[in-house]
């Protein structure tokens, strides 16, 4: 249970913000091996081609109110103000969770001097997305950040490309519907998705098919930028790779392990979208997350190259931990591989 690290309507304007503790940050692998910084952010080297940087911050493990002012004191005006309107703390704390961790996020990647992570500016594109605001750039080298952030009430998570659009997804294992699975996908999902889910007799089984499915597709829509309304779940189909026999999805145990996965308008069954790329894994043993990428003209159609994905937990100003493919972090769908710790 979380003391501290909650923000009522006025608690974090009356908090001091003079008296921050130093807080020091643990830079670490998955083997624990610890080097410590001052609380300042690491700088990180940008992505490479095809490579994709997922940060998430666990809310349960950020308590200290001197913490979250912090981060309070790195939003802009209208990001403060936004958070102070919400109803219920819990649900303050995690919108300040999710913009400070995009701004402490993109401020690491910098070519010429240190960013200000209470510096950058933020646009919507003409569909809503949020997108780094290039143009304002005062003194120092912004790179073509291409970003996406995702929550659950347990989990906020950030992907991070460079030159390519990104949707990213996560949703709790353990999320339950209000009504029958079946009948919740028959108002959503494509007649290829819905014959799929059809033939898993076990309900557990069938429900987790379905987080995935909404998960990759959450994604997918995300990436392309354009919001639902332009882009109906109903209106695409998910597959997975060799697993797919005629028009049915094989069985989910198949699912489940790592191939790729292809997307495909439902008025053009017979041409999956090669300009796609994804990746599923499991994540902390308790979420599914999903990211998506665009490829370049070069690399569009050339489905045997992986996404190399680096993934690590952070709580920003404290520590970042690098995730290695462990039981902490497993790749189940897509042509997907972890960049190991170095």
């Amino acid at each position: 249970m979380v003391n501290k690290g909650t923000l009522g309507p006025v608690s974090v304007c009356m908090t001091s913000l003079r008296n921050k503790a130093l807080l020091l940050m643990n830079i670490h692998c998955l083997g624990r091996n610890l080097a410590t910084a001052s609380s300042s952010l690491l700088p990180v080297q940008l992505p490479a081609q095809r490579e994709v940087h997922f940060w998430y911050v666990l809310p349960d493990e950020v308590k200290s109110t001197n913490l979250l002012n912090r981060y309070l004191e790195i939003l802009s005006p209208c990001e403060k103000e936004s958070i102070f309107t919400m109803r219920g703390e819990q649900i303050k704390k995690r919108a300040l969770l999710a913009r400070a961790l995009v701004r402490t996020t993109l401020a690491r990647y910098h070519t010429n001097c240190q960013i200000d992570p209470k510096s950058l500016k933020f646009r919507k594109n003409n569909y809503g997305k949020p997108e780094l605001d290039r143009q304002y750039a005062d003194d120092w080298s912004l790179p073509p950040l291409h970003f996406n952030i995702s929550h659950t009430s347990s989990l906020i998570a950030c992907g991070v490309t460079v030159g390519s659009a990104i949707g990213i997804d996560v949703e709790e294992k353990q999320r339950r519907l209000k009504n029958d699975t079946l009948a919740f996908a028959q108002r959503f999902f494509s007649p290829c998705e819905i014959e799929m889910l059809t033939h898993i007799v076990d309900p557990e089984l069938r429900l987790q098919e379905f987080i995935k499915l909404w998960t990759l597709k959450e994604a997918y829509v995300k990436a392309l930028g354009k919001g639902f309304s332009a882009s109906p779940f109903k209106t695409f189909t998910v597959r997975f790779g060799d697993h797919v026999k005629g028009n049915i999805h094989a069985p989910p145990h198949m699912i489940s392990k790592a191939h790729d996965i292809t997307v495909e308008s439902t008025d053009d069954l017979k041409n999956p979208s090669s300009n796609w790329q994804f990746g599923l894994l499991e994540l902390a043993g308790s979420h599914y997350a999903a990211v998506c990428i665009e490829q370049d003209s070069i690399d569009a159609g050339n489905g045997s190259i992986p996404i190399d994905l680096t993934l690590r937990k952070t709580i920003p100003y404290v520590e970042d931990e690098w995730i290695s493919a462990t039981d902490s972090a497993v790749v189940i769908g897509g042509l997907t591989r972890l960049s190991a710790c170095d």
